[in-house]
C-alpha cells in the first residue's frame, strides 16, 4: 500500500511539474515571441478598432469591396486584391471581432449591425459608391445583407462559392460548427492565451505549410495570429451563434432585379474524410453536392443578369490558389467595365 502511495505521489508531483514548466514556457512565448502586426490600418468605428485594407487608386471602375468567409480574413482574400489593386480601388477588411479588428463587444446585436458597421467604415475613410461587392463563403450573405440595406450604392455582387440562407435546413451539415469542435475551439482559447498553443507549435509540432496557395508569409501571419490570441477562437464561437440569424436575414433581402451577379461555384465540396464520415452516417455526399450546386443557382438565379462560373476547386482554394483568383478577377473586371461604363 505505502508503495501504491509513493508512485501516485511521485506521478502527481510530475504532472505538477509539467503543468508548471508549460506555464513557464507559455509566459515566456507570450513575452518574448513575434507579435503579429497588422499589414493594414486601424480605424476607429464609433469606438471600436476596425481592421482595413485599402489598395489600388479611385478610377472610373467601382470601387471593389470584399467579404471573407466565417473563419476567413483579409489575407485569404490576398490574390483576389493582387489581381484587381492595379486596376481599381480594392477594399478588405476583417469585421467586428474578427482577427485584427476589435470587438464593440454589443450583445444581442441584429445581423444589420455589420452592414451598418461597414457602411461608417468606408465614409470615415473617405471611400464613396459606386460599389461591387465580392463575398466568399458567409461573406456572400453579409454583401447580400449590405446590397439591402443600401441598395443605390451597390451596382454588382460577386459570390465566391457563397453560403445560401436555407443550407443549414437542406444539408447534412446544420451548423458553423459542431458542439464537439466547440469545446476544442473553448479549450484552444486558453491555450492560446497562455501561450501554450503558441510553444507546442513552435518547439514541439511544427506544422507543414497548409496555405493552399497562398504566399508563405501570408498564410503564416494568419497562424502567429491564431498561436498568440485566444480571441480568434472565441471569434469562431461568437460567429457560429451569429451565423443563422445572417442567413435569415439575408434570405429576407429583397431580390436583385437586374443587378449585374458573379456566381462562382466549386466542384469540390467535401475532402475524402467527410466523405467516408458521412457514407458512414447514412448520408449520401454526391447528393450533398448536388444540393449545394442546386443553391449555387438560385443565388444566380436571384437576378436576371446572373452569370454561373463553375471551377475546378475546393471551397477553400477557390480563393487561395492564384490561378483560380486569376479566373475570377478576369470575371469581376469585365464586370467592372461594363459598369464603369454608366459613369
Amino acid at each position: 500500500m505505502k508503495l501504491i502511495l509513493k508512485i501516485f505521489k511521485f506521478f502527481g508531483k510530475l504532472i505538477i511539474g509539467i503543468l508548471v514548466l508549460l506555464l513557464f514556457l507559455g509566459l515566456c512565448y507570450k513575452l518574448f515571441s513575434p507579435k503579429p502586426v497588422p499589414p493594414g490600418k486601424l480605424v476607429n468605428v464609433n469606438g471600436t478598432n476596425i481592421h482595413v485594407r485599402v489598395e489600388g487608386e479611385k478610377k472610373s471602375l467601382p470601387t471593389i469591396i470584399m467579404e471573407a468567409g466565417a473563419h476567413g480574413n483579409t489575407d485569404m482574400l490576398h490574390w483576389i486584391a493582387e489581381g484587381l489593386k492595379d486596376k481599381t480601388r480594392v477594399i478588405r477588411y476583417d469585421r467586428d471581432g474578427k482577427w485584427f479588428s476589435e470587438s464593440s463587444n454589443s450583445d444581442g446585436r441584429a445581423p444589420e449591425f455589420y452592414a451598418h458597421q461597414l457602411h461608417e467604415l468606408l465614409e470615415k475613410i473617405g471611400e464613396k459608391p459606386p460599389y461591387i461587392l465580392v463575398g466568399h463563403s458567409m461573406g456572400g450573405p453579409y454583401s447580400r445583407i449590405f446590397r439591402d440595406l443600401y441598395p443605390n450604392e451597390v451596382e454588382g455582387i460577386v459570390f465566391i462559392d457563397s453560403s445560401h440562407p436555407e443550407q443549414w435546413n437542406r444539408l447534412a451539415q446544420k451548423e458553423l460548427v459542431p458542439k464537439g469542435q466547440a469545446k476544442l475551439l473553448k479549450i484552444g482559447s486558453i491555450l492560446a492565451d497562455l501561450g501554450i498553443l503558441g510553444i507546442y507549435n513552435k518547439v514541439i509540432s511544427k506544422p507543414p505549410y497548409q496555405g493552399d496557395g497562398l504566399p508563405k508569409e501570408v498564410y503564416g501571419r494568419s497562424q502567429l495570429l491564431i498561436y498568440n490570441s485566444g480571441d480568434v477562437y472565441n471569434m469562431f464561437l461568437r460567429e457560429n451563434k451569429l451565423t443563422n440569424d445572417v442567413l435569415k436575414r439575408a434570405g429576407t433581402a429583397k431580390k436583385l432585379d437586374s443587378l449585374p451577379v458573379l456566381v462562382f461555384t466549386a466542384t469540390e465540396q467535401y475532402k475524402e474524410s467527410q466523405k467516408d464520415r458521412y457514407r458512414k452516417e447514412g448520408i449520401d455526399p454526391e447528393k450533398q453536392t448536388k444540393l449545394w450546386f442546386d443553391m449555387q443557382k438560385e443565388i444566380k438565379e436571384l437576378s436576371s443578369n446572373g452569370k454561373q462560373i463553375i471551377m475546378n476547386a475546393s471551397h477553400g482554394s477557390i480563393i487561395t490558389k492564384k490561378e483560380n483568383a486569376d479566373i475570377i478577377n478576369k470575371e469581376i473586371l469585365l464586370l467592372s467595365e461594363k459598369i464603369g461604363k454608366k459613369y
